[in-house]
């Protein structure tokens, strides 16, 4: 990011202004004092320097300029804080200049369709007798109109067509809508009808307030129950907590999110005053969903569903715990509840009764879920189960955190940590010793490795790299997954990894990575990769050369003077390298 960008948004953003969206200021001099936005005070301590457009408070001692201003109340980082002063103040961003102008656009057009949208969704819910239906229903659930009225619910009408012809009548493409995520298209290219019909619809919001997508709970017994916008040009499945941006402030002072499944518990917590929790929407928790809760909130709690599905779910995010090295808790309710159905239930003041008494460490809801019915007193079952959890937290390549994992596990198993530590040093002592198979070349390994110990080169590498680069190398699989991850600006789990190129490939892989190596470079990467090109010339050229000589035995002249040629483009191309 260039200076000049930076002060140009500097000059813009008035300190004053932003500081009042977060707290009442009163100007006393040249200066502005209020209450501080960071920690509770009786006593006006924050101070705000119009002039030298700095604050501090006296109180707690935060301070800085308008940029830590808003990272430190909107939990951003430096690059999204400006973009968020950049939006508010209308100026361009580079990163969006190198977009082109038709996807800047499609962008600004999709959220103007969302906000559209979001008003005739809830118009339809307080406007129409079949929102008058759905409004009904929505109460006898508990939600009050003043929680209805807060997390923006709508209905979509049970019409094919419904919201189609109230953007028709406003002029909007249905190719538009379409990329929105709003209609499908039927079976003649220029037909289409409404995506979400006879739901209740729940609008999720990115952190800054912006409409980004919906999501639509059936009334009646319809599949699916629930129905998500896909992705589209300013939403991605997987990277939105839902109700985050009500509850940022309150998940911060409390230190603690407590993560449920859907809109319905969410919007339960919220009316309850438990307004520190956020929705996953229902997916497999995300190593995207993870970071934010952690931007946020030190201590995780996660209460899915209490029945076999909702234990599944849960269980689908525990990997990615391991690898990212978090320790969230999970709270199982009694009853198989879900929060929803508690809270309506037992109330709030039993929800959070329990949740401090019935909440356990991950590695404990582990254990209960592999040794239902405390199954594991045996000592060949404990074993088993250890086996199976220990697989698992040897995922996490830092040392540290899967040793606390270890600790854990032999605690609440009654294990010997001594004897757990020695049997897997020795197993990998067996492996290390075994006919492991290794990579063909040195540079292929080294790429590996690099490009896994610091995923931003492959993005780097994306714009030189070819798949032909790989052909025929054991890392194939991986070096594909890799990039592809990169592609889609997507981070590289070696969960996912290890599942996409089998435990043939995994285990030289996972042996490579426990080995210490040196932090690698752009140019040391861009190296392997020329290495790894030459080699694989070479090898076409090897096998180029077989050809011709069978073609000059044969006396095939035509595809002898095809393949010459090409073995002369392949020369060329070594020697250009």
């Amino acid at each position: 990011m260039s200076m000049e960008i930076i002060d140009q948004i500097r000059q813009a953003a008035d300190i004053v202004e932003i500081a009042s969206l977060y707290t009442s200021l009163k100007k006393r001099g040249r200066k502005h004092v209020g209450l501080c936005p960071f920690h509770s005070e009786k006593d006006p301590s924050f101070t705000v320097d119009s002039e030298k457009q700095l604050f501090h408070c006296f109180g707690c001692g935060v301070g800085g300029d308008v940029f830590t201003l808003v990272m430190e109340k909107e939990n951003l980082t430096f690059p999204e804080a400006l973009n968020h002063l950049a939006e508010r103040y209308h100026i361009p961003m580079p990163q969006k200049a190198r977009l082109s102008p038709e996807l800047q656009k499609l962008e600004e057009k999709v959220y103007k369709i969302n906000e559209l949208a979001l008003a005739f969704f809830r118009r339809n819910l307080f406007r129409t007798r079949e929102g008058q239906t759905a409004l009904a229903y929505l109460k006898k659930r508990g939600l009050s109109s003043d929680t209805l009225e807060a997390l923006k619910v709508g209905y979509a009408l049970t019409s094919w067509n419904a919201l189609l012809d109230h953007f028709r009548e406003r002029g909007t493409e249905p190719s538009l809508l379409e990329k929105a995520g709003l209609v499908l298209p039927g079976q003649k290219r220029a037909d289409y009808y409404d995506r979400f019909r006879g739901r209740i619809i729940f609008p999720i919001f990115g952190l800054t307030g912006k409409t980004v997508a919906f999501g639509g709970r059936a009334i009646a017994e319809a599949t699916p129950k629930y129905l998500n916008s896909p992705d589209t040009p300013v939403y991605s499945k997987g990277k939105v907590l839902y109700g985050l941006n009500w509850t940022k402030e309150a998940v911060r002072e409390a230190g603690e999110l407590i993560l449920v499944e859907g809109y319905t518990d969410f919007a339960s917590l919220y009316q309850a005053g438990i307004r520190n929790a956020a929705a996953s929407l229902g997916t497999a928790l995300t190593p995207d969903q993870v970071y934010q809760a952690h931007r946020f909130a030190e201590k995780i709690v996660i209460n899915y569903d209490g029945d076999h599905a909702g234990k599944a779910a849960t269980s689908r995010g525990i990997p990615i715990c391991f690898e990212l090295g978090t320790q969230p808790e999970v709270l199982i309710l009694p009853e198989d509840l879900d929060p929803d159905g508690f809270i309506r239930k037992y109330g709030a003041q039993s929800y959070g009764e329990i949740k401090q008494s019935r909440s356990v460490p991950l590695i404990k809801f582990m254990i209960d879920l592999l040794t239902p019915n405390q199954k594991a007193k045996s000592i060949d079952a404990k074993i088993s189960t250890a086996k199976r959890i220990i697989d698992i937290i040897l995922i996490n390549p830092d040392t540290m955190a899967g040793s606390e994992y270890l600790k854990q596990l032999c605690d609440y198993m009654d294990l010997d940590e001594r004897v757990v530590r020695s049997s897997i040093k020795r197993i990998g002592e067996k492996k290390a010793a075994g006919p492991a198979e290794s990579f063909l070349y040195p540079a292929e390994k080294r790429l590996l490795q690099v490009l896994l110990e610091n995923q931003g080169l492959a993005a780097d590498l994306l714009r030189q790299v070819r798949r032909e680069d790989f052909r025929g190398l054991r890392s194939e699989g991986a070096m594909v997954f890799i990039l592809d991850c990169a592609r889609r600006r997507k981070r590289v789990l070696l969960s996912e990894l290890s599942t996409a190129v089998g435990p043939d490939l995994w285990r030289p892989i996972s042996e490579m990575m426990q080995e210490k190596s040196r932090p690698g470079t752009p140019e040391e990467a861009l190296d392997c990769l020329k290495t790894l090109r030459r080699t694989a010339i070479e090898a076409q050229l090897r096998a180029l050369q077989k050809e011709v000589e069978r073609c000059e035995r044969n006396g095939e002249k035509e595809k002898l003077a095809r393949l010459l040629s090409q073995k002369q483009d392949l020369t060329r191309q070594i020697l250009t390298m």
